[in-house]
């Protein structure tokens, strides 16, 4: 199959809650077991809640976050190495004063859902101020432990 600058049903669902900032709306979007690639983290961000849980921190980050561009087509993905119907949404934001260039590289399963999502940005030092700003956020929501906690239980 060859890209398209149609966008696939899905993606411009999403692309339209991101917008509109409808956390709750996105949760139907994903798969139970989505896997979320982060460029702050080696291993990925793994099923709906956590992912949820992520772009609500995402969500407040991001200053002047907005999609310029999308492409579709067909990619292989990470997880099963299967080919997945897949859509590129090109954006841009600013976190901390520092302007982020990026692609969100979302992979469907069969019913449409997303099931796999990977995120790029640059330059590197926009990548180190999200990461620090995503990883308080992450910390605050109670979604990762700070350094020198444990866990209870």
């Amino acid at each position: 199959m060859h890209p398209t600058t149609a966008t696939h049903p899905t993606a411009e669902r999403f692309r339209s809650l991101v917008e509109k900032r409808d956390l709750d709306a996105l949760e139907d979007l994903f798969t139970p077991d989505i896997r979320f690639y982060s460029p702050v983290k080696f291993t990925p961000f793994e099923g709906r809640p956590m992912v949820l849980g992520l772009f609500g921190v995402l969500l407040r980050t991001f200053e002047d976050f907005r999609y310029v561009g999308s492409h579709t087509g067909e990619a292989r993905t990470s997880a099963d190495g299967g080919e997945a119907e897949s859509a590129v949404l090109l954006f841009r934001a600013t976190v901390h004063g520092k302007e982020i260039h990026g692609i969100d590289l979302l992979h469907f399963d069969a019913e449409g859902r997303i099931k796999e999502f990977t995120v790029m940005v640059r330059p590197q030092s926009a990548v180190q101020a999200l990461g620090q700003a995503v990883y308080e956020g992450l910390v605050a929501d109670g979604l990762v432990l700070a350094p020198g906690e444990a866990h209870s239980g």
